[in-house]
């Protein structure tokens, strides 16, 4: 892989790693607990709000687990170790690191995982 090619990843990655922190503070809110006030609003509009809740913390975990991805790719771009499958060290394919540059496994790995 040319240092041109692995510029362009490093920087893909580091966009998408700032795309995802302003996401995740923007649902920071959301995720948060739900004022269950009768007062305030009826029992479908509670429901509504707990529904919204679960989806804005399930969209948190996915977010944070991408963020633990693509941190773990920026630390083996660092070590050298980029490019290449964590399980079987075996080179992962371009094309692959293209579609998805904080992929750690090689499309065969992936595959038996």
């Amino acid at each position: 892989m040319s240092d041109a090619d692995l510029e362009a990843l490093r920087a893909a990655l580091q966009a998408h790693r700032v795309e995802i922190c302003a996401l995740l503070d923007g649902t920071q809110e959301d995720a948060g607990p739900v004022v269950l006030d009768q007062t305030q609003q009826g029992r479908l509009s509670r429901i509504d709000a707990i529904a919204r809740q679960e989806m804005a913390r399930d969209a948190r975990r996915r977010r944070t687990r991408d963020l633990v991805r693509i941190d773990a790719a920026l630390a083996r771009m660092e070590s050298g170790a980029y490019g290449y499958c964590t399980r079987c060290e075996e080179p992962i394919e371009p094309g692959r690191l293209g579609v998805d540059p904080a992929t750690p496994l090689c499309r065969d790995c992936a595959a038996a995982r």
